[in-house]
This record gives structure tokens, sequence and C-alpha cells, in this order.
């Protein structure tokens, strides 16, 4: 089955705090992303992180990202702990990683808590068994199929993404003009919301903190599935989409940068909630 996603939609998933909630239950979010050659993959991911809504982010990563997102976002905690979902490879490269990083990102992905991997981690996710949304874009998509031996033809984008999902056991989300979202079972969703102006460096790293903070969200109130992680992603998708646009109409229809995405957050979450 296939359908599109809409405000009202991703309304639905969408979760506005209540009285009774604390930092906790609002969800919180590790971030293990950036490097010293990409700190700034880190600064977006958390930004964006902290302005889709959510009660707390922890950030790990090396030192000079890390003081980079404390300058930018002071209430983040730079310590280990308790979370309910893991942002995961976003600004780093396999072909540089440590050993101990790469146990450690082991560890998560075989762990019970939800991982949003993108980017530099996509090569652990083969064969990992925590609830998982992989979110390729079209190079890094062709080059997991060829780590699963599905070959690296992926032009037909849901056919491919489809199969990408039932091969690895999780909902997967190839980024692009527009979004395919698909779960191990098949069921797929297209998401077309947003702008040319997307297509920029680190709008990817925004994506996937939006994204990130969803799926913590929601698992702060419960276990989450792939039918679930796919709605979550697929809203993730929409935001990221609609926070463009009202950062490009903010600016007479031009151009954006990543950040620019980042800060219209809070007003598509607020639009989107009312839809929902």
């Amino acid at each position: 089955m296939t359908r599109s996603w809409a405000a009202a939609d991703a309304g639905r998933v969408l979760r506005r705090p209540t009285a009774s909630d604390d930092k906790y239950s609002r969800g919180v979010l590790g971030i293990r992303t950036g490097s010293d050659d990409y700190p700034g993959a880190a600064v977006l991911g958390v930004e964006a992180a902290w302005r889709t809504g959510l009660g707390m982010v922890r950030y790990l990563g090396a030192e000079r990202p890390t003081a980079l997102v404390l300058a930018r976002r002071p209430e983040t905690v730079a310590a280990d702990g308790r979370v309910q979902a893991w942002l995961i490879g976003s600004g780093t490269d396999a072909r540089s990683r440590s050993s101990a990083e790469t146990d450690a990102l082991r560890g998560l992905l075989h762990g019970e808590v939800p991982v949003v991997v993108d980017a530099g981690a996509l090569d652990l996710a083969v064969g990992a068994t925590a609830p998982r949304i992989l979110t390729p874009h079209d190079r890094e998509h062709a080059r997991l199929r060829e780590a699963l031996g599905l070959g690296s033809d992926s032009s037909d984008r849901v056919a491919a993404t489809r199969e990408t999902a039932a091969a690895t056991g999780a909902v997967v989300l190839l980024k692009g003009a527009t979004t395919v979202v698909a779960t191990p079972d098949g069921d797929v969703i297209e998401v077309s919301a947003g702008t040319p102006w997307l297509a920029t460096a680190g709008t990817g790293d925004v994506l996937g903190g939006v994204i990130g903070a969803l799926v913590a969200s929601a698992a702060a109130h419960g276990e989450v599935d792939a039918s679930s992680l796919a709605a979550l992603a697929a809203s993730g998708a929409w935001l990221h989409g609609q926070a463009a646009r009202l950062a490009s109409a903010a600016r007479d229809g031009g151009p954006v940068t990543a950040l620019d995405v980042a800060e219209e957050l809070p007003s598509a979450v607020g639009a989107c909630l009312g839809a929902g």
C-alpha cells in the first residue's frame, strides 16, 4: 500500500505537552553525530531536535562539536544517561571511525531503544536488531543496497526502498524531492511537502534531529513498532519540508540555509498540531 502524507496526518502523530509532563515524559533524545571534520552536523541536529519540541537532548561527541553544540544550545546535556531514542551517524565517516566508536554504535544498534541511523553509521545498520529508521540519500541508499546484495539500481525509488526495508528489517526513509518511507512489511508513504531550496548542505542533519525528537517523544509513552516509526519518519519529513517553505516565504521565496529551516520548526509544529 502506498499513501501520501499531509499536515493532518502529521498532526495526529505529534504530541502536545500537558500540565502533568516533565522533561523525561516529553522525551529524551541521545545524539552521537558530528566529528572534528564535520562539527556543524552535530549543531544542526541538536538545534532541530530542540526546536521540534522534546524534554531533553543528550549529546555525546568529540571535543570540537561538543563545544560548538554547547555554545549554540547550552541547555543540551553533554553526558551519558537515560534516553528514549538515539540519532547516530550524521556528519561522520565510517572510514575514519575509531574501533571504540564502532563498538559503541553497534551496542546501540543491538539494543532495545529505537535508533535513527544516518550517513556515516548506515554501514552498521545491516544485521542490527534495534527498532530503526534508516535515512539515506540516493547515493547512500545505493551503497547500502550493494552491501545487502540487492544491487545498486534504484531507478524505481518506491520499489527499491520497499526492498531495502524488507532486507534490513528497518523502516527506510529515502530522502529526495519526494521522500519515500517504507516499512519491512511493504507499506509505503510518500511525502512531497517542501521546496527545491532544501537541496543544500546540512538539511539532512536537520531532518535527522526532527525525526529523532519525534521518536523520543513517542517512545517516552510506550513501545514503537514499524508502523508507528514509519508514521513518525513521514511526519518528520513533512515538518522538515514545511519549515523550509516557511523559511523561504519569510525571505520572499528566496534561498534558505539548514539553520533557517531549523529555526522555523516551532512554527511548523504549531501549525501541524492545529491541523491534527
